[in-house]
């Protein structure tokens, strides 16, 4: 079947008013959202290079339909985040531009691999995203409260379009190969890799902020690190099952009332949502 797949346009506007801690009250949290925001331009690029090498091997019109909008929805949400951390560079942290440079190495090393194993790594890490959905969507108030707005609603305008095209890095990964093993590998991999990434960023500007050596940002981040083990992880045992898919995973009642929400606006509209309300809910002006 095809997916309802849509590439929204979304102008954000990323302005120097905007602080890098984006959270006032959760420091360590704002950076390791900015490390991994740091990862997008870098790794979805990659994932619709991969989409569109197996596209040739594709014969089902329905699947192929599907790349066609998980491509589009990619695009738009790398381009988004890059001018996200082209603001972060500019607002105290250039050393960022260094740690941008390690990810494309990472990539060009990566992308010299096998089809097989890149689309076994793309697959995987779309499934890991479904349980980071599950956990910043239901968790939204927890994380998001009293945040800027603009980067609220660009992390869960993105999670509402990784729910929309959950399913078709698998079924690529399924019709190209289908090895469960390798699909295995890719989900560790590509789970474990892209968070080393994230990792990589929010140490560097932890760093510049003084804070990477005090234990009480430590202790944080390792509590968060657990909640995301907690609230995310059983996407990726769910995943490692042999029956496992997607479509079988259901998404949050908040991602619906966000695409309802966002029905009928036009391009140029900035869904903002509002932080200061309880549950965040995605009730645009």
């Amino acid at each position: 079947m095809t997916h309802n797949i849509e590439a929204r346009r979304i102008p954000f506007e990323f302005t120097d008013a905007i602080a890098p801690v984006w959270n006032p009250t959760q420091h360590e949290w704002s950076h390791m959202l900015n490390g991994a925001s740091l990862t997008m331009p870098y790794l979805e690029p990659f994932l619709n290079r991969t989409m569109r090498a197996a596209l040739p091997l594709i014969d089902d019109a329905h699947l192929r339909e599907d790349i066609d909008g998980f491509v589009r929805q990619e695009a738009q949400h790398f381009s988004n985040h890059r001018r996200y951390n082209e603001m972060l560079k500019a607002n105290g942290y250039p050393e960022l531009a260094d740690t941008e440079r390690t990810f494309e190495e990472d990539y060009e090393a990566l992308e010299k691999r096998s089809l097989e194993w890149r689309l076994a790594y793309s697959a995987g890490f779309e499934t890991m995203t479904i349980g980071v959905t599950d956990w910043l969507v239901n968790d939204r108030e927890a994380l998001f409260q009293n945040a800027d707005p603009t980067v609220t609603s660009l992390v869960l305008w993105h999670m509402v379009e990784e729910a929309e095209h959950k399913s078709v890095a698998y079924d690529v990964f399924q019709a190209v190969s289908g090895n469960y093993w390798l699909r295995v590998g890719g989900l560790l991999w590509g789970s474990l890799h892209v968070g080393l990434m994230s990792r990589r960023a929010y140490i560097a500007m932890l760093k510049k902020d003084g804070l990477w050596k005090d234990w009480r940002t430590r202790l944080r981040l390792w509590k968060m690190v657990g909640r995301f083990f907690l609230k995310a992880g059983g996407a990726m045992v769910q995943g490692l099952k042999p029956d496992y898919h997607p479509d079988n995973v259901a998404d949050p009642v908040w991602v619906d009332q966000w695409r309802h929400a966002y029905a009928g606006h036009d391009e140029q509209f900035v869904p903002l949502l509002d932080t200061k309300g309880k549950g965040i809910a995605p009730s645009f002006a």
